[in-house]
């Protein structure tokens, strides 16, 4: 099932460019999963980065043991949920 979100900031942390953990929606989330690199995407952004790299996705637990997978990318303002899959 996806579960459309509409653009809500996230801060990720990274290790070794790779994200490891982030904070969202009022929970700290540790990525349990290795993450995928997102490139040649067709999410619609103003201009594409310069790496290639349109984003993450990657399963994530928080602490309480619920698990989703979101897609994440980056912007100007910092890191955004694109969209969260149950």
């Amino acid at each position: 099932m996806r579960t459309p979100i509409v653009e809500q900031e996230v801060t990720i942390c990274l290790v070794d460019e790779v994200p490891s953990r982030m904070y969202f929606a009022g929970r700290r989330w540790r990525v349990s999963e290795t993450p995928t690199r997102l490139r040649d995407s067709v999410w619609a952004f103003a201009s594409a980065p310069r790496n290639g790299l349109y984003g993450w996705r990657f399963q994530a637990t928080d602490d309480a043991g619920e698990s989703f997978v979101f897609d994440v990318h980056p912007s100007e303002t910092g890191w955004h949920v694109h969209h969260t899959y149950a």
